[in-house]
């Protein structure tokens, strides 16, 4: 392994000049997830060299990169800059995860389908949530909870449930990684769409996004 999360020499690190300011960077972004979009954030593995080798010590990780941190605490909606720095600093370097199934879940497809449905939604008026760019080439729509498990029987109501379709939910048990964090050893996530007061808390319903994201998902597959 070539380098290791939470231990009590990156502590000691982290408390450096240059490890602080770093630090200091990293706990704002998370106590604007937590104080300003209301969202619980997880410290998370992290993925490096040409192996990917994942800070979790695991050789046989089966998510390298992308699980939360081993009995690493939640950080709860609402915590303070204060309050995320004393978590935060007993896990240097780890990623940012957000927990789904609580706020809000996620309708998963390709990158390119996402930027196209995301055009199409803007035009139509339709309510959006924020929404990210992996560096494995998805895009993340946060949607409402209770997506994950309503799935099959929504694209049952509309006539996709029979189509070969590059989408997927995720919910409660999921986590997804939060900009500015590396995913999986393979680079930092992005917004295609950031976090507005008016959605973050209250993203929309998966339906009303649903149909559009299925249809430019068959026409790609097409």
């Amino acid at each position: 392994m070539g380098f290791t999360i939470g231990g009590s020499r990156s502590t000691k690190e982290f408390r450096s000049g240059t490890r602080r300011r770093g630090r200091t960077s990293e706990c704002t972004a998370v106590a604007e997830y937590t104080g300003l979009w209301g969202w619980d954030v997880v410290p998370g593995a992290r993925a490096a060299g040409p192996q990917r080798d994942c800070s979790c010590g695991r050789a046989d990780c089966p998510a390298p990169g992308a699980h939360p941190l081993p009995l690493a605490p939640t950080v709860a909606a609402g915590a303070t800059l204060d309050e995320v720095t004393g978590t935060w600093g007993e896990y240097p370097g780890a990623a940012v995860l957000l927990p789904a199934g609580r706020v809000f879940d996620v309708i998963e497809v390709s990158q390119e389908a996402g930027r196209r449905a995301l055009v199409r939604l803007e035009r139509m008026g339709l309510p959006l949530g924020p929404v990210t760019a992996t560096p494995d080439g998805r895009a993340q729509f946060f949607v409402a909870p209770g997506a994950a498990d309503g799935l099959p029987q929504l694209l049952y109501r509309m006539g996709w449930d029979d189509a070969d379709l590059d989408l997927r939910a995720l919910g409660h048990g999921a986590y997804v990684t939060a900009p500015p964090s590396d995913h999986a050893g393979l680079g930092p996530v992005g917004w295609l769409r950031p976090p507005a007061l008016d959605c973050a808390g209250s993203p929309p319903q998966a339906r009303l996004l649903l149909g559009t994201l299925a249809y430019i998902c068959h026409r790609l597959r097409r």
